[in-house]
């Protein structure tokens, strides 16, 4: 197994998490559990794949939805031993971020795309599950959140990676140094209330 396909397993387990705990807050049944886990880790390697014109992962290997399902029904089981489920899902979703930029990059970087692709496929794999996740629990995304730099930290994730890439490093280990740059920014913003500036509404001009 190379480090690419490691990485996307390590982040369709963990956003599988994600996806399984929110449908435990919004109580839904197993089925329910395994449809938003599965959603939320293989929305963003989906829509990823296909933009690149390579076969879909799931359906390349199938083992990736016995990942995602497994991992809702350890949920479903276990979620109320969590003393707080939102801020595991916060830590979580840090986490599955962070490696899913790193396998979006990689993959697309292997697969002959140009910098500002790469850039964009690391950003997509690393935040349309979530975004999709979401939106179908009816919480507010996270990549929405005002002043949380959610899409920013994806990004500079990815930019490491090619940088790490121009200076000569292995894939996986390039790899590595966007994932843990991006769990830094995002676990900053968690722990420590990190924010970028926003735009600021003012009146019109007369």
């Amino acid at each position: 197994m190379t480090p690419l396909v490691l990485l996307d397993y390590t982040s369709v387990l963990i956003f599988a998490l994600t996806g399984a705990l929110v449908a435990s807050r919004a109580q839904l049944d197993i089925v329910g559990f395994a449809f938003l886990a599965c959603l939320t880790a293989l929305g963003g390697g989906t829509v990823r794949d296909l933009l690149l014109d390579r076969e879909v992962l799931w359906i390349a290997n199938p083992t990736y939805l016995g990942v995602a399902t497994g991992a809702a029904v350890l949920v479903f089981f276990t979620a109320h031993l969590l003393e707080s489920r939102y801020r595991a899902i916060l830590w979580l979703d840090a986490a599955a971020l962070s490696v899913a930029v790193a396998a979006g990059s990689g993959i697309a970087q292997s697969n002959g795309a140009s910098i500002p692709v790469v850039l964009v496929m690391g950003v997509t794999t690393g935040c349309l599950g979530g975004l999709m996740r979401d939106v179908v629990a009816n919480e507010v995304p996270l990549l929405l959140k005002q002043g949380e730099p959610y899409a920013t930290c994806a990004l500079a994730g990815a930019g490491a990676f090619l940088m790490a890439d121009a200076a000569g490093m292995l894939p996986g280990r390039a790899a590595l140094i966007g994932a843990i740059l991006t769990f830094v920014l995002r676990g900053g913003t968690i722990a420590f209330g990190w924010q970028i500036p926003v735009y600021k509404g003012r009146p019109p001009r007369t």
